[in-house]
């Protein structure tokens, strides 16, 4: 598991990200400096506008960027928006002086595969990660040359989801730079009529926000648009820095005169159900807590405040107890006891007086809490028609007793039986989130992380009130026998209030005259079903007046829905099960054009000649080391035929690639193991790589057969004071004094001042110093109970243009053109390698034709590369001699 102590630097919404030169650190200008116009270091971004158009909860956002190179050499130009986690991305294009670039999804794996293919001789240069508690970060980059003219457009989607009543959108702005022009613009369609609409800033005052921001709603169409003028962004009145930095977020509701409502276009359907004014429904709630030495401090504390806030709201006729765990287990109770105001009271001691203790026993916990509200309803303890739920806090995994996760989840299914619904709810990141949501998907609960931050009381005491007021049980959604296909989700052990049951499915017969639904569960008092039967004509002639916001929006709809069900049952499956929802989620995803966590978006494009691909993933939740690898969207270089390269690699040999000769020179140095050679030192950009030998377990006495190898390079640059020390084992970071350190097992990428370090699990590590210095090092694997061979590690050379002239070293070197003429070739010993006279820096060689592997697209076979052979540890085709570049450590 990567520490996390070296700061990742990571851009916002909309902000541009502008180079030139080396170092890249220049790029962080624009959040010193910005231009009265909006420009920055020669990029004028004078246009940003989101334009989100919502039809029956179904979002559809557009994030468009316009810039413009005013400077007279090529910039980089960085685009980033955050879009919720729970969002699909759609399409991504770039426009480059008038030709449009467009976007394509494929299955994650091809688009691995390509990128995979291209990292290794290019440069990785933006991701899309998780971006705290509700957004993902997207961020791409691109060269724009002087006087183009850039757009960036990124289309997202997502089905709003009712919470406490109300729709949330939500939006981060933080462009980091007065923008020309600046409007977030939202039109709302709502066949059911819009009931309340409103939108706020949390980063401007409301009489600031009164004169920028209008909203308007009437009958079924509302608008909300936001365009802050030049002086209205400005943070004073003769500042240059923005304050558009915060949340806007827009909410709104529909009206309810019937509790269900059922749209239908083009022979899809949605079906939305939120009925009003029921009794709510008595719940037997058992809080099971983790009390273990972690959640010692302040995570106690908070924990305590949210069960005191929590038991405030209880209402008196419900029942309720505590289980408190950490090696061993506690009651409050030995059964459930009604919340009466004396049981109440005694609750709130009882929660004033816990105490953190011991290690971590999840399992024991869980099944005494089941157990007892399975005995409170077998033996009658409980109202006949209340309903049961189970909510577990944790901060960390199981330590003690049954520690299994697979066991554990079996134990909670069995006991359990399918009877109500765990809800478990992870505090901070030190936990398997990955097994609690598992754990809670197959019990027909949800998990949702609790982040460890001044609010954590806040957010524990906002899950309790999502399902504090059951309304419904058992709530099944019936249509006509044999008249629906592909029909999404439509059981629900619970209906909550404020929150909405959303049902999608596909007509059999498009020209249907009559559809009816049916929704039936058991209420507080009685056993209910609620009707909606829809004519399809007037439907027709109603939703024709939707065409203005977009037009096959339910078929999207039930798409998204369907796909966001299929990832959600695929968690839990096994063998034959999840490949079968792997490839439904999968022909989804490509038909509609969705980003998921099955597909990658590419995007190709020609740049400077030569052609470069972005690609644009979706990212899970979990820790780093238990789900598939981050999702990135990548930005990489091909390597043009023209471009040289140099590298390291195997018994250590050394290639220089001359692409105008199409040849190559390859030569290699014999020293004992521990020796560290200098392979780049560049005294003006102050670049250093050195490299340490290692030889085989057992070592051979015979230096004509023994085989050396890089086991450990260290990457530096004394004017960014940074440092990377990379080992067969691990990758460690130095920032000045902060330290970061990782493992080959890690899939990560750390950004900061124009350096991007790309962690690829097993594979390699791509080290980018801006535009214009890129490093590859490839981990090559051995068995590890190889009797002689041991891990080691291979060092690329893909670009150099921005390293001076007096770069040396044995790689440095050459990286500086020079000549050279091979003749008299003529047979050897060996008929396939034909020996050679070759003239280079004033010596006369003998040389001898043979080939080297390059790994950088495949590390276990290698692509043959044919080189001329120096002999004699390079002499002569160095300066000086090998030993001249003996150093005496990595730094």
């Amino acid at each position: 598991m990567a520490s996390a102590q070296w700061p990742c630097l990571i851009l916002a919404l909309f902000s541009v990200l502008v180079a030139s030169g080396f170092p890249r650190s220049h790029a962080r200008l624009l959040e010193k400096r910005s231009l009265l116009e909006g420009e920055v270091n020669g990029i004028d971004v004078y246009s940003t506008k989101i334009s989100c158009k919502v039809t029956s909860r179904f979002a559809h956002n557009v994030v468009t960027t316009r810039a413009v190179n005013r400077a007279d050499t090529a910039k980089e130009v960085s685009f980033d928006v955050e879009l919720p986690k729970t969002a699909f991305i759609t399409n991504f294009t770039l426009t480059i002086d008038g030709v449009t670039y467009p976007g394509n999804v494929k299955e994650k794996e091809v688009a691995k595969k390509q990128y995979e293919k291209a990292v290794s001789q290019g440069k990785t240069a933006g991701l899309v990660k998780a971006s705290g508690r509700k957004l993902e970060k997207f961020t791409v980059s691109v060269n724009v040359a002087a006087g183009s003219k850039i757009t960036f457009e990124l289309t997202y989607e997502e089905l709003l989801k009712r919470h406490k009543g109300k729709y949330e959108m939500y939006l981060k702005v933080q462009p980091k730079q007065l923008v020309k022009h600046f409007e977030i613009e939202a039109d709302i369609f709502e066949p059911q009529g819009i009931s309340t609409l409103d939108a706020e800033a949390s980063f401007i005052t409301n009489d600031l926000l009164g004169s920028a921001l209008t909203k308007s709603f009437s009958g079924k169409k509302g608008h909300v648009s936001f365009k802050p003028s030049l002086d209205q962004q400005r943070s004073c009145p003769t500042c240059t820095e923005s304050l558009l930095n915060g949340d806007f977020t827009i909410t709104y509701d529909v009206n309810r005169e019937s509790p269900a409502n059922v749209q239908i276009v083009n022979g899809y359907f949605v079906h939305f159900f939120a009925p009003q004014g029921l009794p709510t429904v008595p719940k037997n709630v058992v809080f099971v807590i983790d009390i273990s030495g972690s959640m010692h401090g302040r995570k106690m504390e908070q924990t305590k405040d949210a069960l005191l806030k929590i038991l405030d709201d209880v209402k008196e006729e419900d029942y309720l107890n505590f289980i408190l765990f950490s090696g061993d287990v506690i009651t409050w109770k030995d059964n459930l006891v009604q919340a009466t105001p004396e049981n109440i009271q005694e609750a709130r001691t009882f929660v004033r007086n816990i105490q953190d203790q011991g290690m971590t026993n999840i399992n024991d916990g869980l099944l005494r809490g089941i157990s007892m509200l399975n005995k409170a309803r077998e033996e009658h303890r409980v109202p006949e028609r209340s309903t049961s739920i189970i909510i577990m806090l944790t901060d960390g995994d199981a330590n003690t007793g049954e520690s299994r996760p697979p066991k554990i989840q079996e134990n909670v299914r069995n006991a359990i039986g399918g009877k109500f619904p765990l809800y478990n709810l992870g505090f901070g990141d030190n936990l398997n989130f990955n097994f609690l949501e598992s754990m809670a998907l197959e019990n027909h609960g949800i998990a949702r992380r609790i982040y460890e931050d001044s609010d954590a009381n806040l957010q524990l005491q906002g899950f309790y009130e999502e399902v504090a007021n059951p309304l419904l049980t058992s709530v099944e959604v019936e249509y006509p026998e044999n008249a629906i296909l592909d029909l999404t989700k439509n059981t629900y052990q619970h209906f909550y209030d404020g929150s909405e049951i959303v049902v999608a499915g596909r007509l059999v017969d498009k020209d249907m005259n009559n559809f009816k639904a049916d929704v039936k569960g058991h209420g507080a008092i009685n056993d209910l079903t609620f009707t909606e039967e829809v004519d399809m004509m007037e439907m027709e002639k109603a939703l024709q007046k939707q065409d203005y916001i977009f037009g096959n929006y339910i078929e999207r709809l039930w798409a998204y829905l369907t796909i966001e069900q299929l990832l959600e049952k695929r968690k839990n499956a096994l063998g034959d099960e999840k490949e079968n929802l792997t490839a439904q989620a999968l022909d989804l995803s490509l038909k509609y054009h969705f980003v998921t966590p099955l597909t990658s978006m590419v995007v190709t494009k020609p740049e400077d000649n030569e052609n470069q691909m972005a690609i644009a993933d979706k990212p899970g939740e979990g820790p780093v080391d238990a789900q598939m690898p981050p999702s990135m969207a990548y930005l990489n270089s091909y390597q043009s035929p023209l471009t040289p390269y140099y590298y390291v690699d195997g018994d250590p040999h050394f290639i220089i690639q001359v692409p105008e000769k199409d040849d190559a020179i390859c030569f290699n140095i014999d020293e004992e193991p521990g020796t560290v050679l200098s392979l780049i030192e560049d005294p003006i950009t102050g670049f250093t790589v050195n490299g340490q030998i290692i030889g085989d377990k057992r070592g051979s006495p015979n230096s004509e057969t023994r085989k050396t190898y890089f086991g450990k390079l260290g990457i530096a640059n004394t004017q960014m004071d940074f440092w990377i020390e990379v080992t067969t084992e691990k990758i460690t970071l130095w920032n000045a004094a902060a330290q970061s350190t990782f493992s080959w097992l890690d899939t990560v990428t750390v950004t900061q001042d124009g350096l991007s370090v790309t962690i690829n699990r097993k594979k390699n590590i791509v080290v980018s110093f801006g535009d214009g210095v890129t490093f590859v090092v490839v981990l090559h694997q051995v068995w590890k109970k190889h009797p002689v061979h041991q891990d080691f590690l291979g060092f690329y050379v893909v670009d150099s243009h921005r390293m001076s002239a007096q770069t040396h070293g044995l790689l440095g070197q050459f990286f500086h053109p020079f000549d050279f003429k091979v003749s008299d070739i003529h047979s050897g010993s060996d008929p396939a390698k034909p020996h050679a006279t070759m003239v280079v820096k004033n010596h006369r060689l003998t040389v001898t034709r043979g080939s080297q592997k390059d790994y950088r697209k495949d590390v276990s076979i290698g692509t043959k590369v044919d080189c001329w052979f120096v002999h004699n540890n390079g002499q002569g085709l160095i300066d000086g001699v090998h030993s001249d570049y003996i150093v005496p450590d990595l730094f």
